[in-house]
């Protein structure tokens, strides 16, 4: 074989090896189940968290306009306060699998964490504020059509990603859903509150 035909064939195995890894992390991820709290209870939930974390609870469950620039801007406000970033779609199983974790803990740890959704990829706004109906979470996601946003704060082009900012600025990426609220928590613990 000649380098350039090994070169080729190395890459569809890794293609492969994504694809397949991809396929078991769905089938893997039971589906999530959607909170009973409304979009009043979990701002009255999170009432008194610092004023930073209050205006994104203010914006819950709404998709933002400004793209790229606009999330930039809102990180940069938030420099110092842990964060975590995921990027999601609507017609995205395995984000779907996942929102119910994300609606449980970012209602438990939004006193001390600054949680921003990056709705990438998405064919039309509607679709992405029809699921919020049914899933509400107590903060906004930026509107990405263009992937642009998700691609440069994940580093990656698939969906879920989960960026953790602990307060030094310092970032750790997670590929993939999130199959439970106790393995969200223990990373957010882990990356983002440095414990």
């Amino acid at each position: 074989m000649t380098p350039k035909s090994l070169s080729i064939t190395a890459a569809a195995v890794a293609v492969m090896v994504a694809l397949t890894v991809g396929l078991l992390q769905l089938r893997a991820t039971p589906a999530s189940t959607p909170s009973t709290l409304t979009l009043a209870q979990m701002r009255t939930s999170l009432s008194g968290s610092p004023p930073r974390l209050q205006a994104l609870h203010a914006q819950a469950s709404e998709i933002l306009a400004g793209g790229l620039p606009a999330l930039r801007a809102r990180l940069a406000s938030l420099r110092g306060t842990p964060m975590v970033i995921n990027k999601w779609a609507s017609w995205c199983e395995p984000c779907r699998a996942e929102f119910g974790v994300f609606q449980h803990v970012s209602v438990s740890r939004g006193r001390e964490v600054a949680f921003i959704g990056i709705d990438s990829g998405e064919s039309s706004r509607a679709n992405a504020v029809a699921f919020l109906r049914s899933f509400p979470v107590s903060y906004p996601s930026y509107y990405d059509p263009s992937e642009q946003a998700g691609m440069s704060i994940t580093d990656s082009a698939f969906t879920p990603v989960t960026v953790f900012y602990n307060r030094s600025g310092g970032t750790f990426i997670h590929q993939g859903p999130y199959p439970s609220i106790a393995k969200l928590e223990q990373d957010i613990e882990r990356y983002a509150l440095d414990a």
